[in-house]
């Protein structure tokens, strides 16, 4: 049951603040027990607001010592303490409130506010934040320009971080020194950071396009500054990008990132102090794989990008949270397309919306990119806010065309700088330069779901016409029965025989330009004229719109676009579709056994796929990516059985492998990398495929190719090779993988980050001992609670990467997370609340899996102490 009553907060109720806090004064003075913060908020009444309006100012978990007007001390009967902060009962016109409070960052296990973690001092103020520090109006619509001043033990805490431009620094008295930094550009008490401790860095200059030079530095944990090369590598070619691609030059003297190894999310913008989980910054060969490379990589870019969206332009209110994550994700993913092969990048970009936010909307926790209501504004940072939001921006872009979408993200950089914005004023920005209407586009930001589009196509030789029937179905949604039909940009091509793009005299029926059709209708036909021989469709290339595409198109045209579409993602999607649709049937609990037979043409299809000359490594390696388990739950959608999909799947990997064999094994052998390692996308594509052909051939269960993949692991020169290694034997031969693990413990996982693998490999191994390896993991000396990397590697790797032993019929896989939930969420109800999303799809397991799964959430939900945020996601989940 809720330990407390939940406030709803409504989008409609949204009213603005009766005061603002223009000016911003703190003093804080760092001890290891206790820290005070003495802050001055020069306050004014809004103009209309009654005299007499009482002032309330937000405040958690900080202990107030004194409160003053100027220099009149306040006493009782002026205001109101409370548990959830503070009231002043009729403050003046306008004045300069006086605060000093102290709050206890060691005993702060949360990570929110203000914490002490490895010696340091660290703040994280997204969402709520701030109000455990001191008392403030913590909403994003209040904006102030904060001047910090920063005290304390030089030994302790030599280094002195906050937003802005350092302004002095000095030495006190008693070893002690001071740093004081100021921020000229208002900001949201979200975007404040504070980070006091024993660093080291590393430095750079950066001189922006108009010539003004920037100190660049990037602080880490002692003995850990030279891992961060590679982080300011790429936060250089962020800016030079973000000025190239937007004009965004950045507007302070100086921008500092500091990594820290205990931090609830990836990392966070604030302004010029952005500050990392250490997991997104540190990087060699011998401790990173090509992926981390690539993830830091993205998000040293996103906090960046954050700067203009999301700093200069903020949100106005929570509800807005799509406005600066969804823009900044697709810059983010820009950014990395233009550093990386495009092709590639969009296909992982769309595999990881599809594992995360189609599962989303498909199921009970189902929400618009900007919702209408919410409990808990940490349960808030979901895929479908972030990456489902980068999905609707690039539909702008492709609606618009580039140039009108650029000079429509240039007017709202231009008008709203500086102040807190909503969706409708980002959207009126793209509506007035190009003079066309969005209101109905705008309901992708506001109506949960996705359409399923399906289509049917007719040829009509003798006059040359090609008809397209297009149809789409919006499902219902948890609350909301009642679906509009939204603005589909459809990219697509008329593939011929060999494989050209057919042209057309004109169309008609919808709205076509190029290679575009524009479509807001349930149903619309379209007919090409001047079609000169009878096409293969394909639809959606690049992944156009957020929509599940059914296809009835036969196993013949699938593989036709998979051969010979000009379009990369499509003949991505093409040959998964057509694994798909010959496996899925076989999956059901009461489906046909597989005919592998059927599989015999894509294996072909495959094997011209490796032989192109025409197509990256990266490419290929996608494609022998084999569909993924979650890939076969969406397809199913109910009565999932994870044993009998994990058999099936086992088998189709087997067959490809066997029919493919000759040309893995040659692949494997002569694909030779450069012994100089590289992250870059050549590389990361040249070793990816050849662990991809591995990772293959080791599904047929063959001694002398474990002796391979043993072998791969023993000459590895680098965490990527290493990682692939262990992970093929934990998936293949867990029994074989046991000596690997151990060796890799004793010989590689002095970092953290490592250790973070060898835990989620360990976690990922799928037999008996499951539960039992997982729970004597959890007394490993190194492991705690406490700290989020380990539970996301170990019990991330559990649920996200092990199904069936999570799914176990037993339930016991439930019941060791909902143990787990319970115990994190005493201490950090914003992890707990994250993992309580592993259920979000258990309405669609078969009956006793479904039944073990919601004793599970009905015992989390019964629990005597659950925090708010669990409290919401469980009773969402289970559709309460």
């Amino acid at each position: 049951m809720r330990s407390e009553e939940q406030k709803i907060v409504y989008l409609q109720d949204y009213k603005p603040s009766d005061y603002l806090i223009p000016k911003t004064e703190m003093w804080v003075d760092f001890s290891p027990e206790r820290t005070q913060i003495t802050t001055d908020l020069h306050i004014e009444r809004r103009a209309g607001v009654e005299a007499g309006t009482p002032l309330e100012l937000d405040g958690e978990q900080v202990e107030l010592v004194s409160i003053a007007i100027g220099d009149d001390v306040l006493g009782a009967g002026q205001y109101e303490l409370s548990e959830n902060g503070l009231k002043l009962l009729d403050p003046p016109q306008s004045f300069v409130l006086s605060t000093v409070v102290e709050v206890a960052p060691e005993k702060n296990k949360s990570l929110e506010g203000l914490y002490r973690s490895s010696g340091n001092w660290c703040t994280q103020c997204e969402a709520e934040g701030f109000r455990r520090i001191t008392y403030f109006i913590d909403r994003p619509d209040v904006m102030s320009v904060f001047t910090v001043k920063m005290v304390a033990d030089k030994d302790l805490a030599p280094v002195l971080l906050s937003n802005g431009n350092p302004m002095d620094k000095g030495e006190m008295s008693n070893n002690r020194h001071f740093a004081l930094w100021h921020d000229p550009h208002p900001k949201p008490c979200y975007l404040f950071a504070m980070v006091a401790g024993k660093l080291d860095k590393i430095s750079e200059k950066f001189t922006t396009k108009s010539g003004k030079n920037v100190d660049l530095n990037i602080y880490a944990e002692p003995g850990k500054a030279e891992l961060c090369r590679y982080a300011m590598d790429a936060l250089v070619r962020s800016m030079k990008w973000d000025e190239e691609r937007f004009g965004c030059e950045y507007d302070l003297d100086v921008f500092n990132i500091v990594a820290v190894s205990d931090f609830n999310a990836g990392a966070m913008e604030n302004k010029g102090l952005n500050i990392f989980n250490d997991k997104y910054v540190l990087a060699d060969p011998a401790t990173a794989t090509d992926q981390d490379y690539a993830l830091i990589e993205r998000i040293i870019a996103h906090e960046y990008f954050h700067n203009y969206t999301g700093n200069r332009v903020t949100c106005r209110d929570w509800f807005q949270l799509c406005l600066k994550e969804g823009l900044t994700v697709f810059r983010d993913q820009e950014f990395s397309s233009d550093e990386r092969f495009r092709d590639v990048e969009r296909i992982d970009d769309v595999k990881g919306l599809r594992q995360s936010q189609f599962v989303e909307d498909s199921g009970p926790l189902a929400h618009p990119p900007r919702p209408s209501q919410y409990e808990q504004i940490d349960n808030f940072y979901t895929s479908t806010v972030y990456e489902k939001g980068a999905e609707v921006v690039r539909m702008l872009m492709t609606l618009l065309g580039k140039q009108t979408f650029h000079e429509g993200v240039d007017l709202y950089l231009d008008r709203h700088d500086g102040e807190a914005a909503t969706i409708e004023q980002f959207i009126k920005c793209f509506e007035d330069v190009s003079g066309r209407d969005l209101s109905q586009f705008q309901k992708w930001y506001t109506q949960a779901g996705r359409p399923r589009v399906s289509y049917s196509t007719s040829y009509a030789a003798e006059q040359k016409l090609f008809t397209l029937v297009l149809k789409q179905e919006v499902p219902p949604t948890p609350g909301d029965d009642e679906k509009s039909p939204l603005v589909l940009p459809i990219r697509f091509g008329l593939v011929s025989n060999n494989g050209e793009d057919l042209t057309w005299e004109h169309a008609e029926g919808a709205e076509v330009q190029d290679d575009l059709i524009v479509t807001n209708e349930d149903e619309v036909t379209v007919t090409f004229h001047g079609v000169s021989s009878a096409p293969v469709v394909s639809l959606f290339r690049g992944f156009s719109a957020p929509v599940t595409l059914d296809t009835k198109a036969s196993l013949e045209e699938d593989l036709h676009r998979a051969r010979l579409d000009s379009d990369p993602f499509n003949r991505w999607e093409s040959l998964q579709s057509a694994i798909m649709n010959i496996v899925a049937p076989a999956m059901d609990v009461d489906g046909p056994e597989l005919d592998i037979e059927l599989l015999e043409p894509v294996a072909v299809a495959l094997s011209q796929t490796l032989d192109s000359q025409n197509l990256s490594p990266a490419f290929k390696a996608l494609c022998l990516k084999l569909p993924t388990y979650q890939d076969y739950t969406q397809r199913l959608g109910q009565n999932i059985d994870p044993d009998r999909i994990k058999t099936v799947r086992q088998k189709v990997s087997e067959v490809v492998a066997d029919k493919l064999r000759g040309q893995l094994v040659t692949l494997y052998s002569t694909l030779h990398l450069p012994d100089d390692y590289q992250p870059n996308a050549e590389q990361s594509g040249m070793r990816d495929l050849r662990n991809q052909a591995l990772s293959l051939l080791a599904t047929l269960k063959e001694g002398q190719l474990f002796e391979l993949v043993e072998r791969h692991y023993r000459e590895a020169r680098n965490m990527t090779d290493r990682q692939a290694a262990l992970a093929i034997m934990c998936a293949n031969a867990p029994d074989r993988a046991v000596e690997l693990l151990d060796d890799f413990k004793r010989n590689y996982t002095e970092a953290m980050t490592v250790y973070d693998k060898w835990l989620g490999l360990n976690a990922s191994i799928d037999d008996a001992q499951t539960i039992d390896r997982i729970k004597r993991l959890m007394d490993d000396d190194r492991f705690s609670l406490e700290t989020p990397n380990r539970v996301y590697a170990l019990f991330g790797a559990f649920t996200q990467g092990n199904p069936t032993q999570f799914a176990r019929a037993d339930g016991a896989g439930f019941e060791l997370i909902a143990d787990v939930i319970l115990q994190i969420d005493q201490f950090n109800p914003q992890v707990a609340g994250r993992f309580a999303v592993a259920f979000r799809i258990w309405k669609n397991y078969e009956s006793k899996r479904r039944e073990a799964a919601r004793a599970a959430l009905e015992r989390i939900k019964q629990s005597e102490k659950i925090s708010p945020n669990l409290s919401e996601m469980v009773n969402k989940t289970l559709g309460g």
